[in-house]
């Protein structure tokens, strides 16, 4: 993949002594609903930039609304977010976020072509930009032959392609993946996984939530388990399997989020 550096896509964040700044760090990250519930309590996470990181927990663990408040989707109760050292809200940290959502929410009216272009205007990207990468990403993804098709008459493989697609468009630098793979048949499951995996090879980061812990253990580097908005537990697979004492990482999500 290109990695140009117009509109800070591609510029590497660096503190001022010469390191890297993290992907993602969440400090005390805290969100209570207007009904009262605490969906997030004091939550602090790293993510250090080039990583492929796991989040893991049953829903209504809060791995929902920590990448809603990474998007700017909702407002914070408290805590500070911050993107490669920047501000989450400010607009060159929405640049360099990527998010393919778990629901469909691909527009009705748009087909692939429209879909991808209107994305990139949308960050930056001037016609011929957005037009080049709107070609790059249905050459990779597959979806030339559907080009002209709206959203609502292509498979749900299709959708899912063109969600990880729309996402991609601008570039982002921290791509979040939020259950990429779910209802997808086993062989787009293992395509997806090996565009993802080129994906980081290239250097971008990945933070994936998913159910299917097969997949975590399979492409993570480092996994975090998240339960009642509060982080329980932080390592390799290998490294949660030890300190659980269990044969697998199903064993070890079991026990870690079982009551007591």
């Amino acid at each position: 993949m290109s990695d140009s550096s117009e509109n800070g896509r591609g510029r590497s964040p660096e503190t001022p002594g010469g390191g890297r700044d993290p992907a993602l760090a969440l400090a005390a990250l805290t969100k209570r609903y207007d009904d009262g519930v605490l969906a997030l309590d004091e939550f602090d996470l790293t993510i250090e930039a080039g990583s492929f990181f796991g989040l893991l927990g049953p829903n209504g663990a809060g791995k929902t609304t920590l990448i809603s408040a990474v998007c700017n989707l909702i407002r914070i109760t408290g805590g500070q977010i911050r993107v490669f050292g920047e501000p989450h809200s400010t607009m060159l940290a929405r640049r360099w976020i990527g998010l393919a959502e778990q629901d469909v929410n691909l527009d009705r009216f748009l087909d692939v072509r429209e879909t991808l272009l209107y994305h990139g205007g949308y960050y930056g990207l001037t016609r011929a930009e957005a037009q080049r990468r709107a070609r790059e990403m249905m050459d990779v993804f597959d979806l030339s032959a559907k080009a002209g098709t709206r959203a609502p008459k292509l498979s749900g493989g299709m959708r899912r392609r063109l969600l990880l697609a729309r996402a991609l468009m601008h570039e982002p630098r921290l791509v979040i993946l939020d259950e990429p793979t779910a209802s997808v048949d086993f062989e787009l499951r293992l395509e997806l996984w090996r565009y993802i995996r080129r994906l980081h090879g290239a250097g971008t980061t990945i933070l994936l939530t998913t159910h299917y812990l097969e997949e975590a253990e399979e492409l993570c580097e480092e996994i975090a388990l998240i339960r009642g908005g509060r982080l329980i537990a932080r390592d390799t697979a290998a490294g949660l399997r030890e300190a659980y004492e269990a044969d697998s990482l199903a064993d070890v999500y079991v026990k870690a989020m079982g009551t007591g």
